[in-house]
């Protein structure tokens, strides 16, 4: 299956505008990302991720041993940590992590974590349903005062966006379609689009704790 997914991803972006894969520019100017995410990890002991990128090669991934982890590790094509993400121990309602570069110490523990926070998710827990379509807030450090990116759509049927404070999307998630030989991929395999100005890797990490809040 992965490398049907590597041989599909190539041939799928070969047929587009030149996408370029693992692009992270900030000044708004370059093209899209477009990664192919397999909610399954290489290793056959493990739940994860494996995304591959336009041009057929790893880009990411995720190797988890248990369902719903404390901690969750996004690595870089070559086994790097990337971002670690940890379950946010709070009282009161949602499901809230903390997103840390590289990899942290402390994590599965009462010790103190090694580093401070670049992001925090919090899974929006709406009790009088006034806004259904907003599935989470992201929020810069250890703060909730203003977040700075919000998540809406569905996850489980995988139609996601994360949208800025101006409404701009900066990266998107969705079905992949089915090709020609009639393959269909269900919700296990889909596309994440990333625009140019945001971080390819922080959106898969939104990615990896979607799926912890919705599945």
């Amino acid at each position: 299956m992965f490398f049907f997914l590597k041989s599909l991803s190539r041939s799928v972006h070969d047929g587009e505008h030149h996408q370029e894969p693992e692009i992270k520019i900030t000044d708004g100017i370059g093209t899209s990302t477009s990664l192919t995410v397999w909610r399954k990890s290489l290793i056959i002991s493990c739940n994860g991720f494996t995304v591959i990128n336009s041009h057929g090669d790893l880009a990411y991934r995720v190797d988890n041993y248990i369902v719903h982890p404390d901690e969750l590790i996004l690595m870089d094509g070559s086994g790097k940590s990337i971002l670690t993400m940890h379950r946010r121990k709070k009282l009161g309602l949602g499901d809230g992590w903390l997103v840390f570069e590289g990899e942290t110490s402390g994590c599965c523990s009462r010790k103190k974590l090694s580093k401070k926070p670049i992001w925090s998710v919090k899974k929006n827990i709406n009790i009088l349903q006034t806004n259904q379509n907003v599935l989470a807030y992201v929020f810069r450090g250890n703060t909730e005062k203003r977040h700075s990116y919000v998540i809406e759509g569905s996850y489980t049927q995988r139609s996601c966006k994360v949208v800025d404070e101006t409404r701009r999307v900066v990266a998107e998630i969705k079905r992949k379609e089915a090709i020609s030989g009639g393959v269909s991929f269900g919700v296990e395999v889909f596309v994440l689009v990333v625009q140019p100005w945001f971080d390819p890797g922080f959106a898969m990490a939104l990615v990896l704790l979607l799926d912890q809040m919705f599945s």
